[in-house]
């Protein structure tokens, strides 16, 4: 508080400390209050006429210094110029001296306080989702093909490319997909999940581009659509490949112009949506077989993230395994609990067809059925599989281990490529046996 009139400011002074969690200061110059700006205040009660300086001074002073400082301005003039030309200036109130001075400089005290705090609070919640959506802290995992996996996010993060994401089932494509959004220039705008497999072919359209009331039966109101709501955000269309044909051609022609119409109505409404997609499929071998438009493959595919299988993620399954349980153990107000030996080794021993989602599932499961605070490998409701049982069991000729090997990868994937990528061999080795089979038939 500056002013010169020593009662004013003592009866301010007074007003203002009942609050507790102000620490007022009372100051009777201009110079003085310039001189302590570098504690930065949060708010100076300014008297417009000093003995030193006019409050326009001081103000500029202020602005300059200590730009975050809220400074409420207090005169004896009843001058609406003076007052705009403050207020211009970043004055945050201009109040006229009079019998109720006091309570207006409370009032205008507290709305500060009260901005000051929700600005707080912001921050505090924008570092918060900026933690939880932290590459490392949504997706664990440590293996060589995350590491390749944070790399491409990164990338991803730092432009509105359309970003597609590729997996199996259950490694966390969605995941993914938050962590860009979450990380990129648009992570304050809407995030906009649509899971096109979950919804029924008549209603996609509506679902994805809204509604005018009347559009259809049961159309009892306007709605917005996905893409809509997603305005200056992320749109998220998780298994796209499901998408049909028609839908596909209407797709498409939205993403080209950014423009869309609700269903039942004419007018058009322009949009700035971020695209990622995500299937589990591969999405060029259904363009070759024409259930999926070649126009619309080249449209979304932009940056391409390939989430590696658990199989193939190294000692990741241990990391998550131990994640989950403690998670789960906490939701749970449970006592912490630890791998045996055993259970460890029957974890690293399955290949995890359902991935990291089934992982998540026995681990939470292990929980519940583990007695104590060890978990042995009784609680871990899986059978470890290899290719076969019992491989081993019948004597086979190398060639033979080989050929059984191969024939199990290529009818599991029903792709000879597929099938070459994940055995680590070239496709001529993979038709070369299918051959040999064939002949030896």
């Amino acid at each position: 508080m500056v002013d010169d009139n020593s009662l004013f400011l003592k009866v301010l002074q007074k007003t203002l400390a009942e609050n507790e969690e102000y620490n007022v200061s009372a100051i009777a110059s201009g110079q003085e209050c310039i001189n302590r700006l570098d504690e930065k205040p949060d708010i100076v009660s300014l008297d417009y006429t000093l003995p030193d300086y006019n409050g326009k001074e001081i103000l500029e002073v202020i602005m300059k210094k200590s730009p975050e400082t809220q400074v409420i301005i207090v005169s004896g003039q009843n001058d609406i110029n003076t007052a705009i030309d403050l207020l211009k200036i970043g004055a945050y109130d201009y109040i006229v001296k009079s019998v109720d001075t006091r309570e207006k400089i409370s009032i205008s005290v507290k709305k500060i306080i009260e901005r000051i705090e929700l600005k707080k609070e912001n921050v505090i919640l924008k570092e918060a989702i900026s933690n939880e959506y932290n590459f490392k802290s949504l997706i664990k995992g440590s293996s060589k093909a995350m590491e390749t996996v944070f790399k491409m996010m990164d990338k991803a993060t730092r432009t509105n490319i359309t970003i597609s994401v590729f997996g199996e089932t259950g490694t966390g494509k969605e995941l993914v997909a938050k962590g860009i959004h979450y990380n990129s220039t648009r992570k304050n705008k809407p995030f906009v999940p649509v899971n096109i497999s979950s919804i029924p072919d008549t209603l996609i359209e509506s679902e994805l581009f809204g509604y005018e009331k009347g559009a259809f039966t049961g159309a009892e109101g306007s709605k917005p659509g996905k893409i809509e709501m997603a305005h200056e955000g992320t749109l998220f269309l998780d298994e796209i490949a499901e998408m049909n044909l028609n839908t596909q051609a209407k797709l498409l022609r939205v993403l080209q112009e950014r423009e869309l119409v609700r269903l039942g109505s004419n007018k058009t409404i322009k949009f700035d949506v971020r695209i990622i997609i995500a299937t589990h499929r591969d999405l060029q071998e259904l363009v070759q077989n024409g259930t999926f438009r070649e126009d619309l493959y080249f449209r979304l595919l932009g940056l391409t993230v390939s989430l590696p299988p658990l199989r193939e993620r190294d000692n990741d399954c241990i990391l998550l395994a131990k994640n989950f349980v403690n998670e789960f153990c906490r939701e749970n107000q449970m006592p912490p609990k630890r791998f045996s030996d055993s259970a460890v080794e029957k974890i690293k021993m399955y290949n995890f067809p359902g991935n990291v989602r089934e992982l998540k599932a026995l681990m939470e499961l292990a929980c519940v059925l583990a007695d104590d605070d060890i978990i042995e490998n009784t609680h871990i409701n899986i059978n470890p599989v290899n290719l076969n049982k019992n491989i081993l069991s019948n004597e086979k000729t190398l060639q033979e281990y080989n050929e059984e090997i191969i024939m199990h990868f290529v009818e599991k994937y029903q792709n000879v490529r597929e099938a070459a990528r994940r055995l680590g061999v070239g496709k001529s080795t993979i038709y070369r046996y299918i051959q040999a089979k064939e002949e030896n038939n």
